[in-house]
């Protein structure tokens, strides 16, 4: 087995500071212990391309500082305290605040904020404020302001509002209005699409009347009642998804005519320059098909397909339509056909132009183009998987594309309104945080802020970033390993693997703590070693990499996972006899996966919120990696965990909240069914009634310190 140690100097550089610390972390500091992560610079944003502003402290008080970039990196830097801003407030007619607001730059002099339900806006040269609307979060549910028009809508009781005027009356009962659809897969986070200029709101309308419903209980009622929701599992009847169109100046709405068939997937919706059209990809229930498509935004009327795309497993639209400055018929689209996320320029008329970006690595963000038009930005991982770098390209046909980040590690990347800057939020596992300016060439124009090691004082483990090779014997996964804090080569350690590898998810990064969280390194102080393998399945490693598990959710990532268990049995220092595994959703699903299917390996499980049986799980997600159940019948009973309950070796403590309405508590209900059924007591149970899928707050120290015991009690 080949192992690759990525960062020996990460190695060299803990272990030097580990004899000098003897702090230890508590749960709760492992847990919510933010003050132990390096911090960059509240509310750092951009007020245009030459200013930028953070708030600071200056004598004790809160200020937000305006500062302006030269050339020669001499910022010129305005103050405004929270004295300013409450005068103003006052002056307009409001009242007084307690603390300096949240804030977003319209320009070097002007930004708004939110204060006692009302935006108001503040001129920082003449010192004055001025209400701008009206605002009440609580009566406005899943709210979007357009601030070019001043428009504001809403849902309330499921209804759509524009400007406290109804413009829909059919709501509840199934009918859902401006809301996230399609179980918010497809990159879609919410239900309304205002205009470029605000001239008009596209906004979804769901019919969920036909899909099953589900109950959530409620344990403050006495007795308990049911609140239900609607959850279309695979195989079963999905929702009917149609996108209305509102003119605020006519108070008209048409509805786009997408047609047949109603169960299909209306992803990505975007709109052209002027308002004119709606551009959506129209996504087949198969999710095999994508269909390009034109609306008029005034009629409602399909004007026709731009392009198509296939695939023999999915096709996952994530990004709506980025057009080009200056270039109303020229739009940027993202798509994975070459096998890797990457970007492509088309006109309207659905002819390709160009790919813009290729190569065997992913496009992450999209930035924008340079106010010339002669580059675009980009982020992504061309140097490495692991790290994300800013890259400027050449929207000529030459592709040239140039590194502007150097440092190796993640940088996160906040362009300027024009992207003539930038501002690197920069972080590795040598580096806590280094917060910079850079130029559009790349080249610094001044450390912001650069935070030290928040964890000197705290006696940690050595972490090792690595690769091992999967057993096609080609591809790469990348690992994270802590040992032990005091680590002796002669002794042997306990083991706790966590895992997630499925989709969308990433673990391992060139980041500070590689990714993980400070609980890793209480584990580490405990006398475990902590390891993570991102296997085949996961994000960021090109189409091949995500979708080998298509069709088998479950069973090539145990491969992968035990490639893992054999590097560490191969280790001197490692137990074997001593080996943990601990996992949330699908890492929940997984932890039972290889407690049952792959018996023996390891001691003892925790697993929290696991998919059980896909098929009871949500249609989006499960037809697009398993196909229905009809299609598919082998494969759903090869990774069906209700099938190996008896095989079950060791301890397994599984959780799950009592409000989930991503992984319905019926799948660890009828996992524990069946479980008491066959006899096996090496079963534990354990509920949150108040929490969803995530267990958050201080209830979190509580559930970490359920998953420690547990571990501490079978492993130590």
């Amino acid at each position: 087995m080949l192992i690759r140690i990525l960062s020996i100097a990460i190695c060299l550089l803990v272990s030097a500071e580990v004899f000098s610390q003897d702090k230890m972390l508590t749960m709760k500091d492992a847990i919510t212990g933010y003050h132990l992560y390096p911090r960059g610079l509240n509310q750092l944003q951009w007020a245009d391309d030459d200013h930028y502003s953070y708030q600071d402290t200056l004598n004790g008080e809160k200020i937000l500082k305006l500062v302006q970039i030269d050339r020669t990196n001499n910022g010129l830097t305005k103050i405004i305290t929270l004295d300013n801003i409450q005068k103003a407030v006052v002056a307009a007619g409001g009242d007084s605040l307690k603390r300096i607001p949240r804030v977003r730059w319209t320009s070097n002099n002007t930004f708004r904020f939110y204060h006692n339900q009302a935006y108001y806006q503040y001129m920082v040269g003449e010192q004055t404020a001025s209400k701008l609307m009206d605002y009440h979060p609580g009566e406005m549910g899943h709210a979007d302001i357009e601030w070019k028009s001043k428009n504001i809508s809403y849902v309330k009781d499921d209804n759509l509002y524009v400007n406290d005027h109804q413009i829909t009356n059919d709501g509840g009962n199934g009918i859902v209005y401006g809301q996230s659809v399609h179980r918010s897969e497809f990159g879609i986070t919410h239900g309304m699409f205002w205009s470029d200029q605000g001239e008009k709101l596209a906004f979804y309308r769901m019919d969920e009347s036909m899909v099953t419903e589900y109950p959530l209980y409620t344990l403050g009622d006495k007795p308990a009642t049911a609140k239900m929701i609607r959850y279309p599992v695979s195989g079963d009847p999905s929702h009917h998804v149609t996108i209305g169109v509102y003119n605020p100046a006519d108070k008209s709405v048409i509805y786009l005519k997408t047609g047949e068939p109603k169960e299909q997937y209306l992803t990505n919706v975007s709109w052209g320059p002027n308002a004119n059209y709606v551009y959506i990809a129209v996504v087949n229930r198969e999710q095999n098909h994508m269909w390009l498509k034109q609306y008029d935004a005034k009629t409602g009327d399909f004007v026709k397909t731009l392009f198509e795309e296939t695939n023999d497993k999915y096709v996952e639209p994530e990004h709506g339509l980025t057009f080009v400055p200056g270039q109303d018929d020229q739009f940027v689209w993202w798509s994975e056909r070459d096998g890797f996320n990457h970007l492509y320029l088309y006109n309207t008329d659905g002819e390709l132009i160009r790919q813009l970006t290729e190569g065997d690595w992913v496009v992450t963000q999209f930035h924008g183009f340079s106010d010339d038009g002669k580059l675009f930005f980009i982020s992504g991982t061309k140097e490495s998987p692991i790290n994300r770098d800013l890259y400027a390209v050449s929207f000529k046909k030459s592709k040239k594309i140039t590194r502007l980040t150097q440092n190796e590690g993640t940088h996160r990347i906040t362009p300027s309104p024009n992207n003539e800057r930038f501002i690197d939020n920069f972080s590795s596992t040598i580096t806590p945080r280094e917060v910079r300016v850079l130029s559009e060439s790349g080249s610094s124009l001044g450390t912001l802020k650069s935070s030290g090691n928040t964890l000197k004082d705290y006696k940690l483990g050595a972490m090792t970033i690595g690769t091992l090779k999967a057993n096609d014997g080609t591809t790469d996964l990348y690992y994270r390993l802590f040992k032990p804090v005091d680590f002796d080569p002669n002794k042997k350690y306990p083991v706790v693997v966590y895992l997630y590898n499925g989709p969308h998810a990433q673990l391992v990064n060139n980041t500070w703590l590689g990714g993980a969280n400070l609980w890793y390194h209480y584990m580490a102080q405990q006398g475990f070693v902590v390891f993570t393998i991102d296997g085949r399945g996961s994000a960021n490693r090109g189409f091949e990499f995500e979708s080998a598990i298509h069709r088998q959710a479950g069973t090539l990532e145990m491969q992968d996972q035990l490639t893992g268990v054999e590097f560490l049995k191969g280790l001197p220092w490692v137990d074997s006899s001593r080996m943990g595994i601990h996992g949330w959703s699908y890492g929940g699903f997984m932890t039972t996966s290889m407690m049952t299917r792959q018996p023996g390996t390891f001691k003892v499980g925790v697993a929290g919120g696991p998919v059980i049986d896909w098929g009871y799980y949500e249609i989006m997600y499960t037809e697009r990696y398993m196909d229905t159940p009809e299609e598919n019948p082998e494969g759903y009973k090869a990774n069906n965990l209700l099938n190996y309950v008896d095989k079950l070796e060791g301890k397994l403590l599984m959780i799950h909240g009592g409000q989930d309405d991503v992984v319905l508590w019926q799948h660890s209900l009828m996992y524990l069914k069946k479980n008491i059924k066959s006899g096996n007591a090496n079963l534990d149970y354990f509920v949150y009634p108040h929490h969803p899928h995530n267990v958050g707050g201080m209830d979190r120290v509580h559930l970490y310190q359920k998953v420690t015991d547990y571990l501490m009690l079978y492993l130590k």
